[in-house]
């Protein structure tokens, strides 16, 4: 889709400051999983499973839409989530990591590959049974948790590794968001399909016609969202098409209508919505932590593939592309430094356990799902952190303040 007048466009703000609002967002997002494991495994338990089960029902009659508060969180404010993963997603293939072939040959290769073999790993561990449903699980990467994973180290990572990072999770999150759409989809509903077209055509038609007023878009984008969940296709998706249609162009010294959404949106969705993700869907209670859920296919599959299959992946293809001279390594890294970034792409948190409470239902497979997702992102964490630690040296004039990205 086209915008008005130039092509140029304002970052949300200097890359620094992205950064570093992605970081502490992360170390937020590690603060409500530690939270709902501790409350899982607290007297207030009960009170715990109540909450995320609580009946809430919003609307009246034939247009009133009942759901849980995990089934609210997850499909509705979720959404908010993936209108700024689309936002991210057009900012950066418009402007960003993504503008060119040569700044897009590393993360796109890294990504696709990142995301295939993870789910190899899972398809091995469970052919031939039902549970096969769920290898997407363990192919997306957690930006905002490895963020604060580099937080903690302060200066010493290169912003040149932060930036590759970060578009390399954004690949991952587009690719997720289409496998959802694929592979996750329910019953189809004809009429709700027309709705859902409908609307987005006449996104289509404001994008076109260069109109720049937000409000229209969001309220469009918020009857896409209704249709898409009404037609039996995950509403993910209605966060990204609408997204993709806000204009990127700016007619003036101004700001474009998608960098002014992205800046007003990203602190609720960072400092709210994900960490209330986190709270309500990281509580495992310890006595479902067993010998038979550590041991399962789906355990194994998930924690294996976000640990090993991100490593094989994604280092698989940058040697075979660096030897090929496809790609280069992000400028002044060492390869040590690159490694510990390729072990933080295994940190899988949000879209990880997001897609899991669509692969499955059941609270057996659930629980296995959250020891699986929780167990192969901390072990990828703690190991990229470790070689990070290890690799990067503190510059003399950095702030030693822990958490600091400057």
């Amino acid at each position: 889709m086209k915008g008005s007048s130039t092509l140029a466009i304002k970052p949300i703000s200097n890359i620094e400051r992205f950064l570093k609002s992605e970081a502490t967002a992360g170390l937020m997002l590690m603060a409500a999983a530690a939270m709902a494991l501790a409350v899982a495994n607290s007297p207030l338990a009960s009170s715990y499973a109540a909450f995320v089960d609580l009946p809430l029902t919003v609307g009246a009659g034939p247009f009133a839409l009942s759901k849980t508060v995990l089934h609210w969180v997850n499909d509705g404010l979720m959404a908010a989530f993936f209108f700024l993963v689309g936002l991210e997603i057009k900012r950066e293939a418009v402007a960003g990591e993504l503008s060119t072939r040569a700044k897009a040959a590393l993360p796109v290769l890294a990504a696709t590959a990142g995301m295939a073999v993870p789910a190899a790993v899972y398809a091995i561990f469970n052919w031939g049974s039902p549970d096969v449903r769920g290898w997407a699980i363990p192919t997306a990467t957690d930006i905002a948790f490895a963020l604060g994973i580099m937080a903690l180290l302060g200066r010493r990572v290169p912003v040149s590794l932060k930036i590759f990072l970060t578009a390399l999770a954004v690949i991952d999150d587009l690719g997720a968001v289409v496998i959802i759409a694929i592979f996750y989809t329910a019953d189809l509903s004809a009429p709700a399909l027309i709705a859902s077209a409908l609307c987005m055509m006449a996104l289509a038609v404001l994008n076109r016609r260069g109109v720049r007023n937000s409000a229209a878009y969001v309220l469009l984008g918020l009857m896409l969202w209704v249709a898409v969940l009404k037609s039996g296709i995950h509403p993910a998706l209605a966060g990204v098409v609408t997204a993709l249609a806000v204009p990127a162009s700016t007619a003036d010294a101004g700001e474009s209508p998608l960098t002014a959404l992205e800046r007003a949106l990203h602190p609720w969705v960072a400092f709210l919505i994900l960490p209330l993700f986190a709270f309500c869907n990281a509580g495992v209670a310890a006595g479902e932590i067993t010998l038979g859920a550590l041991t399962h296919p789906v355990t194994l599959g998930i924690g294996i593939g976000l640990f090993a299959g991100k490593q094989l992946g994604v280092l698989g293809v940058t040697w075979l592309a660096h030897a090929t001279g496809w790609v280069r390594l992000p400028a002044g890294v060492t390869v040590w430094q690159y490694y510990g970034v390729v072990l933080l792409t295994g940190v899988g948190f949000t879209m990880s356990l997001f897609i899991g409470g669509l692969a499955f239902a059941d609270p057996e497979h659930l629980a296995e799902v959250k020891i699986g997702v929780l167990a192969g992102s901390l072990l990828s964490g703690i190991s990229g952190y470790v070689v990070l630690r290890l690799s990067c040296r503190l510059p003399p004039t950095a702030d030693h303040r822990p958490g600091v990205i400057e």
